[in-house]
C-alpha cells in the first residue's frame, strides 16, 4: 500500500521536531492550545454562573466551534491563494485582541450571557483564520520524509493540552475567576504570533497569479463535491460530530449537575478526556495497520456512544473521568483516521481547502449539536440528552453500510505535468473567456459502452479540477465519432485546470483513450463570444490585451 510505504520511508514520531522552524511553532502551538482550552473552561463556567438555561451553557461550545464551520472555508481558500505565514499572523492577532477586549469587559463585571457568547465567536474567528494556514505550512516546516509525522505531532499537541488545559482552567477560575481564564487565553497566542512573526518562509512564486477569493472557494468546493472520497469523508465527519456534541457541550452540566461539583471538578472531567484522546492519538496506528478505516470508524462509533450513554447515569467522579476518557479516545481516533483520509485523497494544490471543508464539517457537526442536545437537556434533563446522544452515535454506522469510506492509500493525488501544450495564436489574457474546448474520439462501436463508462471517470476529472458543463456527444451518422466537450469561464481558468492534473486524472484519461482508434485526438480551444479579439479597424489597440500565451505544462 502506498501510505504503508509511506510510513515506514518516514522519521521517527519526534523527528520534525529536530527542525528548528516546526519545533518553535510546535511549542508555541501547544501553548496556545492550552490557553484555547482554558478559554472554554472559563467561558463555559462563567455562563453558568451568569445564567441557568443549559442551552445557554451549551451555546458557549456553539460559539466557540461556529466561526470554524463558517470561516473555514474562505480560510482555506485564503490560505492556498496567498501568503501563508501572514494569514497565520493576520489569524492571531484577531484572537489576542479580541481576548483582551473579553478580558478587560469581564474585570469590569460588563458581561452578559450574550457578550460572552460574542467574544467567543470573535476568538473563534481568529483561530479559524489561522487553523488552515498553519496546517497546509507544516509540508514547508519539515522534510518531506518527516511530513506524517509531524501532522501526527500536530494533534498529539492539541490532546497534550487537553489533558492538562481543562483542569488548569478549572483551578484558574476556582482561584481567581473567569477573568484570570480570559487573560490567559489572550497571553498565550502571544509567543505562536512572535515566532511566525519572525519566520523567514521562503514563498515559492506561482505561475500564474491567484484566483479571485470567490474562485477559490468555488473551486474548493467543486473539488470536494465531485470527489467521491472527499464527499464521503465530509458527510460522515459532520454526522458523527452531530450525535456526539454532547461530550464538550454538556460536560459541565455533567460536573455541576450529575456530579455535584464545581470548576475544578469540569476541569478534571475534561482533563481526563484529553488523558483518553492522547492514549488514543498513540494508538491510530496500530488500529488502521489492523482494520479498514471503515471498520475500525464503525466499531469507535458504536463504543462512543455506548460510553456518552452510560456518562448519563455516572453520579461517581471517576467513573465518569474514566467513561469521559474512553468515549475521548475512540472520538480522536475516529477524527484522525477521517483526517487522514482527506489529506490523502486531495492534491496538493487543493489542500488546505479540503482541510478546511473538513473542519468545518467536524465543527459544524458539533456547532448545531450543541444547540440540539442543548434544548433536549433543557427540557427532559441532561441524563434524557446523554443517552439520545449515545443511541444516535451508536447508529451512525448505518450510514457506512450506505456509503462506505473510500481506502485512500490508491488516491494517486500527486500532480503531473501534462506533455502537450496548446496552440496559441490569438493574443489572450488570463480573463479572456470563456474558453470552449472539444475533443473528437474515435471508438470501435463495439467498444461503445466501455468508452463511455471511462469516459465517466474522465467527467469527474475534469469538473474537480475546474470544467463547467462537460458532456459527451455521440455522431448520429457516424457511430465511430464522439465529441467531449466542457468550458472554463476564462484562459486563466484553463491553464489553472490544467496544472491541478493528478496522476489518478491522467490513468483516466490513458484508460478511456485505450479504446480509441490509432488516429490522433482532435482538441479544439475556442474562445466564445471573442469581442477582445476583434478590431474595429487594424491599428486600433487593445488596451486590455497584454501578450499572455501558455503558462505552465
Amino acid at each position: 500500500m502506498a501510505g504503508t510505504a509511506e510510513h515506514k520511508n518516514s522519521g521517527s514520531t519526534f523527528a520534525p521536531l529536530r527542525e528548528p522552524t516546526f519545533r518553535r511553532v510546535w511549542t508555541a502551538s501547544l501553548l496556545s492550545n492550552f490557553g484555547q482550552l482554558i478559554l472554554g473552561v472559563g467561558a463555559a463556567w462563567e455562563m453558568t454562573r451568569l445564567t441557568s438555561s443549559p442551552t445557554m451553557v451549551a451555546l458557549v461550545q456553539t460559539a466557540l466551534m461556529l466561526p470554524l464551520m463558517l470561516v473555514a472555508v474562505p480560510a482555506g481558500a485564503i490560505a492556498d491563494m496567498l501568503d501563508r505565514r501572514k494569514i497565520a499572523i493576520t489569524g492571531l492577532a484577531i484572537s489576542i485582541i479580541c481576548a483582551a477586549l473579553l478580558t478587560a469587559l469581564a474585570y469590569m463585571e460588563l458581561t452578559t450571557p450574550w457578550v460572552l457568547l460574542a467574544f467567543c465567536s470573535l476568538i473563534g474567528v481568529g483561530v479559524a483564520i489561522y487553523v488552515p494556514a498553519w496546517q497546509s505550512s507544516v509540508g514547508e516546516q519539515v522534510s518531506a520524509k518527516n511530513l506524517p509525522s509531524a501532522i501526527a505531532l500536530g494533534s498529539i499537541s492539541y490532546n497534550l493540552a487537553r489533558s492538562f488545559g481543562p483542569a488548569i482552567g478549572g483551578l484558574v477560575v476556582l482561584a481567581a475567576g473567569a477573568q484570570a481564564a480570559f487573560a490567559i487565553n489572550a497571553f498565550c497566542y502571544a509567543p505562536l504570533l512572535l515566532v511566525y512573526f519572525f519566520w523567514k518562509r521562503q514563498q515559492m512564486p506561482s505561475r500564474l497569479p491567484p484566483e479571485r477569493i470567490d474562485r477559490a472557494i468555488v473551486s474548493g468546493a467543486r473539488y470536494a463535491m465531485h470527489s467521491q472520497a472527499i464527499r464521503k469523508v465530509l458527510g460522515r465527519s459532520f454526522v458523527i460530530a452531530l450525535a456526539g456534541a454532547t461530550a464538550g457541550a454538556l460536560a459541565p452540566l455533567l460536573a455541576k449537575d450529575l456530579l455535584g461539583g464545581n470548576a475544578s471538578t469540569y476541569g478534571l472531567l475534561l482533563g481526563a478526556g484529553g488523558v483518553g484522546a492522547v492514549g488514543g492519538a498513540m494508538l491510530v496506528g496500530r488500529v488502521t495497520a489492523k482494520f479498514r478505516a471503515e471498520t475500525a470508524i464503525r466499531c469507535m462509533s458504536i463504543f462512543s456512544g455506548i460510553m456518552l450513554a452510560a456518562l448519563g447515569f455516572s453520579h461517581n467522579l471517576i467513573l465518569s473521568c474514566l467513561l469521559f476518557a474512553a468515549a475521548s479516545a475512540s472520538s480522536i481516533m475516529t477524527i484522525s483516521m477521517l483526517n487522514v483520509s482527506v489529506q490523502l485523497s486531495a492534491p496538493r494544490w487543493v489542500t488546505a481547502r479540503a482541510l478546511s471543508l473538513f473542519s468545518a464539517s467536524l465543527t459544524g457537526g458539533i456547532a448545531i449539536g450543541s444547540v440540539i442536545w442543548g434544548a433536549v437537556a433543557q427540557g427532559w434533563g441532561v441524563t434524557a440528552a446523554m443517552v439520545a446522544s449515545g443511541i444516535a452515535l451508536g447508529l451512525t454506522p448505518l450510514f457506512g453500510l450506505l456509503s462506505p469510506l473510500p481506502e485512500a492509500a490508491d488516491a494517486k493525488v500527486e500532480t503531473v505535468e501534462l506533455n502537450s501544450e496548446p496552440d496559441v495564436a490569438l493574443g489572450l489574457t488570463l480573463r479572456s473567456g470563456p474558453i470552449s474546448i472539444a475533443i473528437d474520439y474515435r471508438v470501435d462501436p463495439e467498444q461503445a459502452r466501455d468508452f463511455y463508462d471511462a469516459m465517466r471517470a474522465v467527467q469527474a476529472a475534469r469538473l474537480r479540477n475546474g470544467g463547467f458543463n462537460w458532456s459527451i456527444a455521440r455522431d448520429i451518422a457516424d457511430p465511430t465519432s464522439w465529441t467531449e466537450r466542457y468550458h472554463c469561464p476564462t484562459w486563466g481558468d484553463y491553464l489553472r485546470m490544467r496544472n491541478r492534473f493528478t496522476q489518478a486524472d491522467r490513468d483516466a484519461q490513458a484508460f478511456a483513450d485505450s479504446f480509441c482508434s490509432a488516429l490522433p485526438k482532435v482538441i479544439r480551444r475556442r474562445l466564445e463570444r471573442p469581442f477582445g479579439s476583434v478590431r474595429w479597424r487594424a491599428d486600433s489597440p487593445d488596451l486590455k490585451q497584454s501578450n499572455v500565451g501558455f503558462i505552465g505544462p
